[in-house]
């Protein structure tokens, strides 16, 4: 299955009631950064910083972005950040649909095309699921067709009580996993449809028969495996998030590919007898 979202997106705004001073004080003090140090990193002086953010000073378009760098501050909220100070957003916002997207796109897919017959997609900063390879295809056999209907959402295919989640042996671990994944991404953007998606899917009770299964074999715990029921066998995957290198483009910056790796060679002789 290889599916990918295109259409306009709208430009972001700046939040209202709110300069640039406090939403730049806002990221210092989530990144424990001090004034003085923020200073040091940007080659600047903690006066300034401290005007800058109690609104005493203006700074300049260039001054905004090189904070915005030194704080590590995500490409949208960058723009975010340009449009309070009274800049035009920096950052463009191109649909992945768009033509000048075809590289990229056509790129991703290879990759996890080339992944098979382990599982792979391509996901934006709310889990939209925007490509996904047959290994993927092949675990959402018998998912109900609602769940399945575009656009399709990784977080609420695995936790929610008639996708995956009856499926997976240790649930509760890997629910634990991917809500704190969210938490983490709350923290880092300001967007509410993450936060809605987060109560929606964490809302959804767990079964009795989620405990975790303690009769299975032992795997090395490098990392925390998925272990997931399919046709009567017992799958065990460790999955690796990708994410593209000083993007220049919002929905760039937003992308994430997930690969999913056998955690034992049971796994990976099964996928690779399934003959994709």
């Amino acid at each position: 299955m290889t599916r990918v979202a295109s259409g306009a997106v709208p430009l972001p705004t700046a939040p209202p009631g709110k300069g640039v001073g406090p939403l730049l004080r806002g990221w210092r003090e989530r990144r424990r950064v001090s004034q003085l140090e923020l200073a040091l990193r940007a080659g600047s002086s903690a006066r300034h910083i401290s005007f800058v953010e109690t609104g005493r000073s203006r700074p300049s378009e260039e001054m905004v972005l090189r904070l915005a760098e030194h704080l590590d501050v995500p490409v949208r909220e960058r723009n975010a950040l340009l449009l309070a100070a009274g800049y035009a957003p920096h950052y463009p916002e191109t649909p992945l649909g768009d033509p000048a997207m075809d590289a990229l796109r056509q790129g991703m897919e290879r990759l996890i095309q080339g992944h098979e017959p382990y599982p792979a997609l391509v996901v934006d900063a709310t889990y939209t699921v925007l490509a996904a390879n047959r290994g993927i295809t092949m675990l959402l056999d018998g998912i109900p067709g609602f769940l399945l209907e575009p656009p399709l959402n990784a977080m609420r295919l695995t936790l929610h009580p008639q996708g995956l989640a009856p499926r997976i042996r240790n649930l509760r671990e890997w629910r634990g996993h991917l809500l704190a994944q969210m938490e983490r991404q709350i923290a880092l953007h300001r967007s509410d449809a993450l936060r809605a998606l987060y109560e929606e899917v964490a809302a959804h009770p767990v079964p009795e028969r989620a405990a975790d299964d303690e009769s299975a074999e032992p795997v090395a715990h490098f990392a925390l495996p998925m272990r997931i029921e399919h046709e009567g066998r017992v799958l065990s995957f460790i999955s690796s998030i990708s994410t593209f290198n000083t993007p220049m483009d919002v929905t760039v910056a937003e992308l994430a590919i997930e690969t999913f790796l056998p955690a034992d060679p049971a796994t990976a002789k099964y996928l690779h007898e399934m003959h994709f």
